[in-house]
């Protein structure tokens, strides 16, 4: 049997070590953090391509994506589909719309708008509540034999070293293990809530002035911020507020009672890097993923376990 190595246990890491398990490989993750030290455990985690490129390809790694997690809805681990209103216009990128299962996305009627969004797509998703979602595919990773080892690793050198092939699904860290000038982080404050009866929305059209509500099974995510090439992971006050007023202009009235603030920094680059290093060719690049990491994860997944089948 074929051994491969995954390194990072984030929603990136853990679905390509299943697939490659999938594929009859033996896999062995290695990871500085446990996986609810990531930023995949931070995040609202809804299906949807926010700040993500190339579009052809991260279109089809978001519908393979979908349709894995309609295999993947169980009891208690977190997935569900859910309504959620997407605003849009001329400059947006609205394929992934096409790519739906029929009958699974529409033009919003003006009366299911919040306040202040013009046009709107209203479409049934993924919804993948981390705090349940990566406990259980880390749990699947070992039922199926996976060994979990904690280590950090300092350099790609380092990196080849540890097995015939290595997945480097590191995210943000491989800004400095790559020395990846082309990766940046892009801070996400967010706000976690007592529940609360809204149908989770995104308007994502004023960059810098991301407005989101995530309603999930006992909370709900407020968002956000998408502040580029900002490393702060401390807790602004200034964005809570900020977070607040947006929740009102779009005509939420009631008060969220906050039950935790978060900030996480998404891995941005200019295109997901999806492929075999040019020096260290036993290495292959998985990381890159933006806002949008749990959108295309399984996707990226499933194409590199069937590449890695073939060789």
């Amino acid at each position: 049997m074929k051994k491969v190595t995954v390194v990072g246990s984030g929603i990136i890491g853990l679905t390509t070590a299943i697939l490659l398990q999938e594929a009859g490989f033996q896999v062995r993750i290695i990871t500085k953090e446990n996986f609810d030290h990531t930023v995949s455990h931070k995040v609202g985690a809804i299906w949807f391509p926010f700040e993500i490129l190339p579009k052809e390809k991260t279109n089809t790694w978001a519908s393979l994506s979908y349709k894995r997690y309609e295999i993947d809805q169980q009891a208690n681990n977190g997935v569900s589909f859910i309504p959620f209103i997407t605003a849009y216009n001329s400059e947006i990128n609205t394929e992934w719309t096409q790519h739906l299962p029929e009958g699974k996305v529409r033009e919003a009627l003006h009366s299911e708008l919040p306040t202040g969004m013009e046009r709107a797509f209203i479409s049934m998703v993924p919804l993948a509540e981390p705090p349940k979602y990566l406990p259980y595919l880390c749990q699947q990773f070992l039922g199926n034999g996976g060994i979990l080892q904690h280590q950090e690793i300092h350099s790609l050198a380092e990196m080849a070293l540890l097995d015939e092939y290595v997945i480097n699904c590191t995210g943000l860290g491989a800004k400095e293990l790559c020395q990846d000038k082309l990766l940046h982080p892009m801070r996400g404050q967010i706000l976690r809530c007592e529940k609360l009866p809204l149908t989770s929305f995104a308007n994502t059209l004023n960059k810098g002035a991301l407005g989101y509500v995530i309603t999930r099974t006992e909370d709900c995510i407020i968002g956000g911020t998408d502040y580029e090439n900002d490393w702060n992971e401390k807790i602004d006050p200034a964005d809570t507020k900020l977070i607040l007023k947006r929740l009102k202009q779009a005509g939420v009235s009631e008060t969220p009672s906050i039950l935790e603030e978060i900030v996480g920094l998404r891995p941005r680059r200019k295109e997901v890097r999806f492929e075999f290093d040019n020096l260290y060719t036993n290495v292959f690049h998985n990381y890159g993923h933006g806002g949008a990491g749990y959108t295309v994860a399984w996707g990226c997944a499933i194409q590199l376990a069937e590449m890695l089948g073939k060789k």
